[in-house]
């Protein structure tokens, strides 16, 4: 019996995923796709044991944003995504229940990049006034499996349409996710904030507190908001009616709000934000796209 074709698109500037990476809105989901993936148990225990997470727990954040979103936006994404992949090498080992991981084994890998996947449809579907047509969210996909390829992982696991991974990561939410010491201890700090963790790469403590003040609450709506029912409810993630209605005032606020701010200005923000983040964690693993 054949296995169904796993479609490509090109990917570079002028694709669908490329305009979307470029757009400040693309990293709102980011905390959501964060927590799912240390609620992986491969990723959450290679998380646990080959990094200083427990910590400073945002860190891997800084480190690895501006280098993954730098594989669709640079010229040499597929050099970049390469490099990514050679990180990894090293990171296995057993986890707290006797199991057996490995970064690179390939439906571990790949559920860190569905993340980001579903990381890519969601700000579309929140914090975009222009609604994806079912071609769209076809042509897009497609990107998205061209964005993966870049890592020269198998794509053995890797869904051949939008349809099969919506099942596929409904799938993962429901059955495979689990409340890892990692998971665990994001969710706390999102729940409940932090007197000892820093949300900011660098800064005095005045600058964090009011980074912390200013942050920390539409942090929290955000993350929590934008992550699937199913794992809200799984893990009994507290959401009420009134967060819903704050939730849905923020997706609207983004909506309207872009609309008044200049594409040029808006990707020149996120690519600075980006080079900040980088030039203050990795500074030779990460260099803009001009």
């Amino acid at each position: 019996m054949s296995t169904p074709t796993t479609h490509m698109a090109p990917l570079g500037p002028g694709s669908l995923l490329w305009s979307y990476a470029a757009d400040m809105r693309s990293l709102l989901p980011g905390a959501a796709a964060g927590l799912m993936q240390l609620m992986h148990p491969g990723i959450g225990a290679g998380v646990s044991e080959h990094s200083q997470f427990f910590d400073a727990p945002f860190d891997r954040i800084y480190r690895s944003v501006p280098q993954i979103w730098a594989t669709v936006l640079a010229p040499d994404g597929e050099q970049r995504a390469r490099g990514i992949r050679d990180l990894h090498r090293a990171i296995g080992g057993v986890d707290e229940h006797r199991r057996r991981y490995h970064a690179l084994e390939p439906e571990t890998y790949w559920w860190a990049h569905a993340t980001f996947t579903w990381e890519i449809f969601k700000a579309a579907e929140l914090f975009h006034p222009r609604a994806l047509t079912a071609e769209d969210h076809e042509q897009l996909y497609a990107e998205t499996v061209t964005w993966y390829s870049r890592y020269g992982i198998s794509m053995r696991p890797v869904p051949p349409d939008y349809a099969s991974f919506q099942s596929k990561f409904w799938h993962i939410c429901a059955k495979r996710l689990e409340l890892t010491p990692a998971a665990a201890r994001a969710l706390d700090i999102a729940k409940h904030g932090s007197e000892t963790v820093s949300l900011m790469p660098v800064g005095g403590a005045r600058l964090e507190r009011a980074g912390r003040f200013v942050a920390e609450r539409p942090l929290r709506l955000l993350t929590f908001g934008c992550l699937p029912s199913i794992v809200r409810e799984r893990f009994d993630i507290p959401w009420s009616p009134a967060d819903q209605v704050r939730f849905s005032a923020l997706a609207l606020a983004n909506r309207q709000g872009y609309r008044v701010v200049p594409t040029r200005l808006n990707h020149w923000t996120l690519r600075s934000t980006l080079r900040y983040i980088g030039s203050q964690t990795r500074p030779a693993r990460y260099q803009p796209a001009a």
